[in-house]
């Protein structure tokens, strides 16, 4: 889908002044994190609002890691905060951070392979039928969950095996669908998206950009990490670029065209946002 300048609506159909005026979901505040001598993260600062692809961008050892660390509750940060919905996150907590509406997708496909489509979605969330000691026993509405995944496959336009199909006989891209998926129906406020496409071929990675491009439909704030420019022009937002631990610009794409190359010179240094 082209970038450029956008006048009065974004590409989604929704107007950027609107945008805007939303309050965020995801903000992070002065945060920093330092590993002895070495600065992870410098005071760094930043907020995602409902449907709203925020592409993070820098080259390794920028802090991008780390950042998405202390996000999913996985890494407790030296100083600063983060906030979903308003709402302090404790450190180091990755329960916490799920139960907030945080849900992070990593390079390495968190899913079980022995496990079909519907019980990786649902596991540690099972449906159960029945009240009181049925419930207690764990009878599982296998029916529901079912009718609830394939119900989500069809809003999100994914063409994917029958629910009940072993994730271990997906292709890479088709389990990082899943996985994506996995967020959204469990209506998770922010999605953490760590080089979901890094792994894949380009057929895989076309179906995974296609459904990062509709995520803003569902109202889902979407952090999206990636070394490829042409995917940040082509899904994001906005971009927050880092260099050595501090994010040295924050670039609105519906306001400002930028191209790869001025992306690559903002990482290098080469640039500087005043040079756009």
């Amino acid at each position: 889908m082209p970038r450029g300048r956008f006048d009065d609506e974004d590409h989604w159909g929704t107007s950027v002044t609107a945008t805007e005026a939303r309050p965020p979901v995801l903000a992070v505040r002065g945060v920093s994190k330092r590993y002895g001598p070495v600065t992870a993260l410098h005071e760094v600062s930043l907020e995602i609002r409902a449907g709203e692809v925020l592409a993070l961008i820098g080259d390794n050892g920028a802090g991008k890691s780390t950042l998405v660390s202390i996000i999913s509750g996985v890494t407790a940060p030296d100083t600063g905060e983060v906030l979903v919905a308003g709402r302090r996150l404790p450190a180091r907590n990755p329960k916490a951070a799920r139960e907030a509406g945080v849900e992070t997708v990593f390079q390495n496909l968190a899913l079980v392979p022995t496990l079909s489509i519907v019980d990786n979605i649902y596991l540690g969330r099972e449906l159960c039928r029945g009240q009181g000691v049925a419930r207690l026993a764990r009878n599982l509405d296998k029916r529901r969950m079912r009718r609830e995944v394939a119900a989500t496959f069809a809003r999100l336009g994914l063409d994917l095996p029958s629910p009940t199909a072993k994730a271990g006989a997906l292709s890479g891209g088709q389990r990082q669908a899943v996985a994506i998926a996995r967020a959204v129906l469990w209506q998770n406020k922010v999605v953490v998206l760590d080089e979901p496409v890094a792994a894949l071929g380009v057929k895989q990675t076309e179906a995974v950009l296609a459904l990062i491009e509709r995520l803003p439909e569902h109202g889902v704030a979407t952090l999206f990490v990636t070394h490829n420019m042409e995917e940040v022009i082509r899904v994001a937002h906005r971009v927050a670029v880092f260099r050595l631990g501090r994010k040295i610009a924050d670039l609105d794409l519906r306001e400002k065209s930028v191209s790869a190359m001025q992306l690559v010179g903002l990482i290098t240094g080469s640039m500087t946002e005043a040079d756009l």
